[in-house]
């Protein structure tokens, strides 16, 4: 299972009624809650109680912990009790598929740049998202060529479609930042997109600024080698 769909399963999970509020019982303890303690709390069997919290670990939003709580050790101090907390993890899932956080750590990180480097922070973003989509090219899993580039910018958001050579990116990873700061993301985003296509091998394409209604704001053609 790839990273969204184990996103979008997690929070499926949530959508049934005695799990969600199983999560929000577990989630809102100081310490680590067990299965009777939780079927008590929300008022339901044991064994319910049981197959939901093992669902919510499964599907990766609650984390096991063993623990003996009658204060012995040794022999005859039983079996440690199967204890339940909420996972460190975030899950965000939404569609079309949104990357605020890669432009959020390009933007700080660009931030940060400038004021160490004396480089405005419009040329340590652009520096920067190059960069990165050149890092996420070169680890692609692949020989390289289009196909691969292609996937690279599926797996990021940026939803690929292909007509007659060339590929229009029908979605905007950045969309909300993209309407507000238009220019600034835009330059950002062609940056980060010619890395991509630097990173994978025989890519065969060249990025090109094309705003378009309903659609990224960069466009891929074929090289003229291509």
């Amino acid at each position: 299972m790839d990273d969204r769909s184990a996103r979008v399963t997690a929070v499926a999970a949530l959508a049934e009624p005695t799990r969600r509020r199983l999560y929000d019982h577990v989630a809102g303890q100081a310490g680590p809650v067990s299965r009777d303690e939780a079927a008590a709390a929300v008022a339901v069997p044991r064994a319910t109680a049981a197959f939901h919290l093992d669902r919510l670990v499964d599907d990766g939003l609650l984390e096991v912990h063993f623990e003996r709580r009658t204060g012995r050790t040794g022999p005859g101090a039983g079996r440690p009790s199967k204890l339940y907390r909420r996972a460190d993890c975030t899950v965000e899932v939404s569609f079309p598929e949104r990357h605020y956080d890669l432009a959020g750590d390009l933007l700080a990180a660009a931030m940060t740049a400038a004021e160490t480097s004396g480089e405005s922070p419009r040329a340590a973003l652009s520096r920067l998202a190059y960069d990165r989509g050149r890092q996420l090219g070169e680890e692609a899993p692949s020989a390289g060529g289009r196909a691969a580039a292609v996937r690279v910018l599926e797996d990021h958001g940026f939803e690929p479609r292909i007509d007659d050579g060339v590929v229009t990116l029908a979605n905007c990873p950045f969309h909300t930042l993209a309407r507000e700061h238009t220019e600034l993301v835009c330059g950002m985003n062609l940056e980060l997109v010619g890395g991509v296509l630097d990173g994978v091998p025989a890519a065969g394409l060249a990025p090109r600024l094309q705003p378009s209604p309903g659609r990224c704001c960069v466009r891929l053609e074929p090289t003229a080698t291509s």
